[in-house]
């Protein structure tokens, strides 16, 4: 008797997996062209996203997926101002994100990702390096179960997802039409037509949005999305300022970084400049002590940051507004009239800060 239900447990264990397969693949097969696209907008791999789709919404059939669209399990922190739902996860009626569509969700998931410091360590990764991806997204914590790690990676080789990875975007084209045929045997006939378009229409709205952040291969350094590690000279542009001392490039602008014993007043003389100029640049009203190490621009920096870094999520509220400007050589007074700052602001946990552009409050 004891053998037969043990017998019977592993026959149904067996009928559920194979009942999922098709489901996963359907879903695999309806979501990769998003995928794709989102990796080369933002250099997150099409495998991990696609592998934490299937796990996080379990192939879009949880209710978080169904109700909300939220597809990956991404918690509503202090930056959402969006719609909500609340789910028993980690603690009891935690909060979650709603969004309008799935597409806005694997692009806020690339977003949630991509303008995190907690995260910037994985873009160090090869885009087809998923296993240290994988790795990587644990170890930030953005699951608490032990086994995430290989629960991503088992759906990756299990359903060979890495194939994605290092596929052209112009394939993609391809991957929508298996797309509309998958959904066209999922949604009945009378809206099949209608549904597939409009669907199609919003993922190429969305893709056309972003032309000028595309390039047409797999980015081969993901570095270039993140904003470069000011202090680790090997990574940054150089820029011949003066022939007695090397200066840097950041956003364009050209900073030194200050050695011991120097102040903003010798580093202006150095350079030919005015004290009130070299303290305009770096967004100060009056001298202050330089730190070893620290970043001095030498000249104007730019009224909004590179393309590709069109925002900053604080993490860190010790960071003061002026901080993060040197960080990504940004005036002080642009951002925040970009944002609609007051001179008081002071950078709290999980604020959105925009760098590039306007503030949008559609959420």
């Amino acid at each position: 008797m004891r053998r037969s239900s043990v017998a019977l447990a592993a026959l149904l264990a067996a009928v559920c997996m194979s009942a999922q397969v098709p489901q996963i693949e359907n879903y695999i097969a309806q979501w990769a062209p998003t995928a794709v696209r989102e990796m080369y907008r933002s250099g997150v791999p099409a495998s991990i996203t696609l592998a934490q789709g299937i796990l996080e919404s379990r192939y879009g059939l949880s209710t978080l997926a169904a109700d909300g669209n939220n597809h990956f399990g991404i918690k509503c922190h202090k930056d959402w101002t969006g719609k909500k739902q609340y789910h028993d996860d980690d603690e009891k009626g935690e909060c979650f994100r709603v969004y309008d569509s799935a597409e806005e969700s694997f692009r806020d998931h690339s977003d949630f990702l991509r303008y995190r410091d907690r995260y910037k360590f994985l873009f160090d990764f090869e885009t087809t390096d998923y296993k240290s991806w994988a790795n990587g997204l644990k170890k930030a914590g953005y699951a608490t179960d032990p086994g995430y790690p290989g629960k991503l990676i088992k759906y990756i080789e299990d359903y060979k997802l890495y194939q994605y990875d290092t596929m052209p975007l112009t394939e993609t084209e391809v991957l929508e039409e298996k797309a509309e045929e998958v959904m066209g045997q999922t949604v009945q006939p009378e809206k099949k037509k209608q549904g597939v378009k409009a669907s199609k229409k919003k993922a190429k709205k969305k893709a056309a949005a972003s032309d000028d952040e595309l390039t047409g291969k797999i980015p081969e350094s993901p570095l270039s999305l993140e904003e470069p590690k000011i202090i680790d000279k090997s990574q940054l542009e150089e820029f011949k300022f003066s022939l007695s001392r090397e200066a840097y490039s950041k956003n364009g602008v050209p900073f030194v970084t200050s050695v011991e014993g120097e102040t903003y007043s010798s580093i202006a003389a150095r350079y030919g400049l005015f004290l009130k100029e070299i303290l305009k640049f770096n967004d100060l009203t009056a001298p202050q002590e330089l730190l070893p190490g620290t970043v001095v621009y030498l000249q104007a920096k730019k009224k909004q940051s590179e393309k590709g870094l069109d925002k900053f999520i604080v993490e860190d509220d010790s960071q003061s507004l002026r901080d993060i400007c040197q960080r990504f050589g940004v005036r002080m007074s642009s951002v925040q009239k970009m944002n609609g700052f007051d001179s008081g602001y002071q950078p709290g946990e999980g604020d959105t800060i925009v760098l590039r552009g306007k503030r949008r409050n559609k959420r």
